[in-house]
């Protein structure tokens, strides 16, 4: 009760505040709002340019999600009910980069794309928001291949079997039976993953350096000095809204499945 209070507080306080008027925060922080006041939204989305980071975030993170999943359900599945040369190598290598932190590597992912994009004249590679949701895919291969191909072993070989004896090729028995099977990881890969792409920070700061480009956390970030520096209080926890919003809804959705 007292872990679940010390979560519920902090979340609706910030849902209340993000009702009020600045005015009321002079007053009584902890007080209910006087009324429903949605302008601060209104402000935050247009003002703000919390609607531009938004979408940037909402397109990002689809790309990353459906790349991510594009590669790592055929890796998986093909190391954890294959057998062939270089296989205990190559999971190795795979576990390897859950010990990796994507912090440290940011600066090193930075200079090869700017040294990419020397090389063909042209900075392309930065402000790219398909660049970023490749970046971020890629540093969520480790973990995701590691919890499909965990999942994939718990199968049983009789359902491969019986797709083989009725015709079925390795490609339509993985999509058609193995990976339905696997329901429940490919729903907490997509969770886990939504959370960690939605709530980055570090790499799109460094990769989107263009106004236009951030994200919703960096964005948020510019928010909250700007409204912190002008006392527009109301603005800057429904920026804060904004960003927690989706993530609470997501995990009500799939909370049955996870």
């Amino acid at each position: 009760i007292l872990f679940a209070l010390a979560i519920i507080i902090p979340v609706g306080w910030v849902l209340l505040a993000s009702l009020k008027e600045n005015t009321e925060f002079y007053q009584n922080p902890w007080s209910l709002p006087a009324g429903l006041y949605f302008a601060n939204f209104a402000r935050a989305w247009r003002e703000a340019h919390m609607g531009e980071y938004f979408l940037n975030s909402v397109i990002v993170t689809a790309m990353a999600l459906g790349i991510l999943l594009i590669v790592a359900l055929p890796a998986a599945y093909v190391l954890a009910r294959y057998l062939f040369g270089g296989r205990r190598l190559i999971r190795t290598l795979f576990m390897g980069g859950l010990f990796i932190n994507v912090s440290y590597i940011v600066v090193p992912i930075f200079l090869m794309l700017v040294d990419a994009g020397n090389l063909i004249g042209s900075p392309i590679f930065l402000n790219n928001r398909f660049v970023l949701a490749l970046v971020y895919a890629s540093t969520a291969l480790p973990f995701t291949i590691y919890l499909l191909s965990s999942y994939f072993q718990t199968l049983p070989k009789e359902y491969e079997e019986a797709a083989y004896v009725d015709g079925s090729g390795y490609m339509q028995t993985m999509i058609r039976v193995m990976i339905p099977m696997a329901r429940p990881s490919v729903i907490t890969v997509i969770l886990f993953n939504f959370l960690s792409f939605w709530n980055e920070y570090i790499i799109a700061l460094t990769l989107m350096t263009q106004d236009r480009a951030k994200t919703l956390p960096v964005g948020l970030m510019n928010l909250m000095k700007a409204q912190n520096a002008a006392a527009q209080y109301g603005q800057m926890y429904a920026g804060l809204v904004m960003v927690m919003l989706p993530t609470l809804i997501l995990y009500i959705l799939v909370q049955k499945k996870l």
